[in-house]
């Protein structure tokens, strides 16, 4: 922006030098001045430094044209010049004053608006996607699982993963000698009598011993065996134990409440079966088929061509268990099974057992 004012020499020059004589002449020369400053100055007023720079010129305390005005024209005028600049120097200063403020009023608004513009939501473009967590698939499954064995009376219960031989093993008529009890099977902690629980049947041990029938509890949790990792098979799984003993239930109770199971979870189509079977803990024991998912009972290679997968095992209570808590084998009993949650993932979703713990993203958002 130029800085040269055409009238700056008019300035630095008193009212005598410039042969004025009369409160007319006072009030052209200041008439000038303002029309200077509207037409030109203000005019080239575009951003904040322009409006500086301008307002420095004007309104400097030093060189501005207002100080210069006030010291040649009103301070060296003759007496009976001075009330006729002295008004139009007020005049001439308030002018410049309001012009300047409305200009930088202006100017900052502009600026808002920019600002706003350039930082203003375009409510038409797609939203940002915040992805959200969910439960991972085995927990889902665990949430199926509880769900249905909530709604007919069970309830839940939880208990330690390091256990001591007694609840793991004896307390189920497991003998000292079993081959469940070999180092080759179980996780056993060096210098102390404890284990890694290999099944979450030691609660059902506990929850006797504390509570006379009727009894009907679930036990979901991790359990520890010596297994070599593959498709099927893992150091730790998940496991939901459930157990039901009163008076007068029977293998029909049993069966019954077997089928209500998987018929809920697998789907009304699926058909049941049972095949003998050996537990210690249960007399008569099975283990328990359903008919093959992927080819409805016709024969597949999943199922061996068979038409069945097996599922779980379970059986009525072994009298011998009820000596180790108390009960009177002759006038209570009971059924009790033990469910691998990673197994029931597995079938209903069609994965193998290691993808559920790789923690692939790609593969948990498939069941958001």
């Amino acid at each position: 922006m130029a800085q040269e004012d055409p009238n700056k020499k008019s300035y630095e020059k008193t009212l005598a030098e410039l042969g004025v004589s009369s409160p007319a002449d006072v009030g052209k020369h200041f008439h000038e001045c303002q029309a200077d400053f509207a037409s030109h100055d203000l005019l080239q007023i575009a951003n904040e430094e322009d409006w500086k720079a301008v307002r420095d010129r004007w309104l400097g305390r030093k060189s501005g044209v207002i100080t210069l005005i006030t010291n040649n024209w009103l301070k060296a005028a003759a007496p009976e010049l001075k009330r006729a600049a002295g008004l139009h120097l007020n005049e001439l200063k308030t002018e410049v004053e309001q012009a300047l403020e409305e200009r930088r009023a202006s100017i900052e608004a502009a600026a808002e608006l920019a600002a706003l513009e350039r930082d203003r939501i375009d409510l038409s473009l797609p939203g940002v996607e915040r992805l959200l967590g969910t439960r991972h698939l085995i927990r889902q499954t665990y949430a199926e699982l509880q769900r249905i064995f909530l709604a007919i009376g069970y309830t839940v219960v939880e208990g330690p993963e390091i256990e001591t031989p007694y609840y793991n093993f004896e307390a189920l008529n497991i003998p000292e000698h079993h081959p469940a009890r070999d180092n080759m099977d179980t996780f056993y902690i060096e210098g102390s009598n404890h284990l890694l629980r290999t099944h979450t049947s030691p609660m059902q041990i506990r929850t006797m011993e504390k509570q006379q029938p009727p009894v009907r509890i679930i036990v979901p949790g991790k359990v520890y065996r010596r297994d070599n990792p593959d498709a099927t098979h893992g150091f730790m799984f998940h496991q939901l134990e459930g157990l039901a003993v009163d008076a007068d239930i029977t293998f029909c109770d049993f069966k019954g409440t077997v089928d209500y199971f998987v018929r809920e979870f697998l789907g009304p189509g699926v058909k049941t079966r049972l095949r003998p079977s050996y537990f210690p803990f249960t007399e008569p024991s099975a283990e328990v088929d359903a008919t093959c998912y992927v080819c409805r009972g016709s024969g597949c290679r999943v199922c061996k061509f068979s038409g069945w997968i097996e599922l779980f095992g379970a059986g009525m209570v072994n009298p011998a268990v009820y000596g180790f808590v108390n009960y009177d084998a002759k006038r209570v009993s009971g059924f009790a099974f033990g469910i691998g949650v990673d197994r029931f993932a597995m079938l209903k979703y069609g994965t193998d057992l290691q993808v559920l713990f790789q923690n692939d993203v790609r593969f948990l958002r498939q069941f958001r």
